[in-house]
């Protein structure tokens, strides 16, 4: 273990004062909306928050997705992201819910990310992802052809079984309601990475040089247990992982979500900094990646 300097950990948190930067990424047949509670939180804590759409995710659910949207790659949101993030002037933190955790992890990847909270994640590549739940859940999306070009949006009896399970009826329909349909190109390259000839959800931990919060809820049955439990193990000393239980897929608006976003403020504000020093991980400095002096 290595001896803390507290002299430095002040450091950490002089410079985390100067620039209080979060951005929120979304996943999934989502919006921007789903983090109405995170950002007011944030902002109410004193960070610039910062929530983008993903490329074709800027319409009202029941309209005509866009033309291209069905064969939308991550690669393109990730990109778009990456613009945003230059445009901010600052590397952010992250939190990113399901597909956006994913997103997140991508982006740190490419160094462009001070720390990062992925809240009920889709897995990168290398990571087995496959289970029977995933039949089960897409099985209507599965069995369209060809389904990876096209936009898909699962029914509600299939939603509400696994992703929505942790909110009552009229909650979940509610929020049902609001959702709007998802790249079918992004659903392979995140299901199947393993048949993907680009590879698009790959991720090398070694490029990963920020410190990395797994959240996943114990009753999440798209990205469960199991699988935080992997992702977390693939950054090594890297990751913090916390199993939370009474909550499922949705940890950005189910019952209980202050006390998520209080243990990610935890994370940024006080574990990070100390990761930075005890694992050696980086800290941004004047918008560059710098290793943190030991």
């Amino acid at each position: 273990m290595v001896n803390i300097n507290m002299e430095q950990v002040r450091a950490v948190g002089k410079s985390e004062a100067r620039d209080r930067t979060i951005l929120l990424v979304h996943g999934m047949w989502s919006r921007p909306h789903i983090w109405t509670n995170f950002r007011a939180y944030f902002e109410d804590r004193g960070y610039r928050v910062v929530t983008p759409a993903l490329r074709h995710h800027d319409i009202e659910p029941g309209d005509e997705p866009h033309p291209t949207l069905g064969t939308t790659s991550i690669l393109d949101y990730v990109a778009d992201i990456e613009a945003n993030i230059k445009d901010l002037g600052c590397k952010p933190f992250v939190i990113g819910h399901s597909m956006g955790g994913l997103i997140a992890q991508m982006l740190a990847a490419r160094g462009l990310v001070r720390g990062a909270a992925l809240l009920s994640t889709a897995p990168c590549a290398p990571i087995l992802s496959f289970n029977t739940d995933i039949v089960r859940i897409f099985f209507r999306e599965l069995t369209a052809t060809p389904f990876w070009r096209c936009p898909q949006l699962p029914s509600y009896k299939a939603m509400r079984w696994s992703v929505l399970n942790g909110f009552n009826e009229r909650d979940a329909r509610n929020l049902y309601a609001s959702l709007i349909p998802e790249s079918g190109r992004s659903f392979f390259e995140i299901a199947f990475w393993y048949l993907d000839r680009r590879r698009a959800t790959l991720v090398d931990a070694r490029k990963v040089q920020c410190p990395v919060l797994v959240m996943t809820g114990l009753d999440d049955r798209l990205t469960p247990a199991p699988l935080a439990i992997r992702n977390a193990a693939y950054f090594g000393n890297k990751a913090r992982l916390e199993l939370v239980p009474g909550h499922s897929h949705w940890l950005p608006s189910e019952t209980g979500w202050e006390e998520i976003a209080e243990r990610t403020a935890r994370f940024f504000e006080i574990e990070a900094p100390r990761m930075w020093i005890e694992v050696g991980v980086s800290e941004p400095s004047d918008g560059l990646l710098q290793p943190f002096p030991v």
